[in-house]
C-alpha cells in the first residue's frame, strides 16, 4: 500500500465517521426548504428514510421517538402529508397532535393580530416548544391571501421563537418533505446516482389557476443534488421562482447534470426516464410578482 493510500476498512471507518458527524450535525435543525442543506445532508437524509422504510416493510419496530410529540398545524386541507406525518410519528414511537386552525386563535405575524381572532405566532410558538418536540405546519395558498412568501414567513417566525425543530408541511415556494420522497423513489427505481437520467417536469391544464408551484420547485432541488438532466415543459408565459430556478441550475449542473427548459413537450419528454406533470399558478397573478396595472390601462 503505497503512501497516501488507504486500505478499505480505513476508508468504511472514514466515511462512518462522517456520517456520525453529519447525522449529529442535523439533529434539532428545522426543515423548511432544502437549500439549507448540503448534498452530504441531504444523503444522509435520504438514506436513514430508506433503512426506515426497509425496517418498516418487514415489521421491525424502531421506536426512536418514544414519547415525543409531533404538533402538526394544517391552515389548508391534505390528504398524504397529513396522513403520512401522523402515521410516521406514530410508527417512530411518537404522538401526533392534531391543532385544527379554526378551533384555535390563529397564529398571526406582529402587526397583523386581531383582538380575540389571533394570537402573536411568537407566543404559539413558545407555547407549543414547552409542551412538544416538533412543529410542523402547512399554509399556503387562500390562507395567506395568495401572498408569495407570506406562508414561508409565518414558519420562518415559529422556527425564531420556537426552540425546537419547526418542519414545513408546504408553503407557497417550498415542499421539502414532497420533493425528498420523490427522490427517495427515484433512489429506489434507478440508484442513487440519478446522472444518466432524463427528467421531464411539466405545467399541465387545470381548471384552478392557482395551484401551488412549491412541488415542481422541490422535486427539481432536491434531485439537482444527484446530477441528472432535468426539463421543465411549460407553456412560453408561464415560469417558476427565478430565484429558485437559479439555485436549481447551480446545484444540478455542480453535480454533473443539466438544466433546460422547453415550451415544446414531446421534445421535453423524448427519451425521459421520469414525468411529473402537475399544474402550478402563474407567479405573475401573485404579490409580489404581480404587475400593477398603469394609469393608462386602468
Amino acid at each position: 500500500m503505497g503512501e497516501g493510500s488507504f486500505s478499505s476498512s480505513q476508508l468504511n471507518d472514514t466515511k462512518e465517521r462522517r456520517n456520525r458527524m453529519i447525522t449529529k450535525a442535523l439533529r434539532g435543525r428545522d426543515f423548511i426548504t432544502l437549500r439549507d442543506f448540503s448534498k452530504h445532508e441531504m444523503v444522509t437524509i435520504l438514506e436513514t428514510a430508506l433503512a426506515l422504510k426497509q425496517d418498516y416493510a418487514i415489521r421491525r419496530p424502531h421506536k426512536i421517538l418514544d414519547g415525543q410529540t409531533l404538533f402538526m398545524i394544517f391552515f389548508n386541507a391534505s390528504t398524504r402529508t397529513r396522513n403520512s406525518f401522523e402515521a410516521g410519528i406514530f410508527q417512530l414511537g411518537g404522538h401526533g397532535h392534531f391543532l385544527e386552525p379554526s378551533a384555535t386563535r390563529i397564529p398571526a405575524l406582529e402587526g397583523e393580530e386581531v383582538a380575540y381572532k389571533t394570537e402573536r405566532i411568537a407566543d404559539v410558538a413558545r407555547v407549543l416548544a414547552s409542551m412538544g418536540d416538533c412543529i410542523s405546519i402547512r399554509i399556503l395558498g387562500d390562507v395567506v391571501g395568495w401572498e408569495y412568501d407570506k406562508g414561508l414567513k409565518i414558519i420562518q417566525e415559529f422556527a425564531r421563537w420556537a426552540d425546537i425543530p419547526v418542519i414545513n408541511m408546504e408553503d407557497n415556494i417550498y415542499h421539502p418533505c414532497q420533493g425528498t420522497a420523490d427522490v427517495l423513489t427515484m433512489w429506489e427505481l434507478f440508484g442513487r446516482d440519478l446522472r444518466d437520467l432524463k427528467i421531464g417536469v411539466a405545467w399541465t391544464y387545470s381548471d384552478s389557476t392557482k395551484k401551488p408551484i412549491a412541488p415542481h420547485h422541490d422535486v427539481m432541488y432536491a434531485s439537482s443534488f444527484f446530477g441528472p438532466n432535468i426539463v421543465y415543459a411549460k407553456p412560453p408565459e408561464l415560469r417558476i421562482d427565478p430565484d429558485v430556478e437559479a439555485a436549481i441550475k447551480a446545484n444540478v449542473e455542480a453535480n454533473g447534470g443539466t438544466y433546460t427548459t422547453s415550451d415544446n413537450f414531446e421534445d421535453a419528454f423524448a427519451d425521459a426516464d421520469i414525468v411529473y406533470a402537475k399544474n402550478h399558478v402563474c407567479l405573475d397573478l401573485l404579490p409580489p410578482f404581480q404587475q400593477q396595472p398603469q394609469p393608462d390601462e386602468m
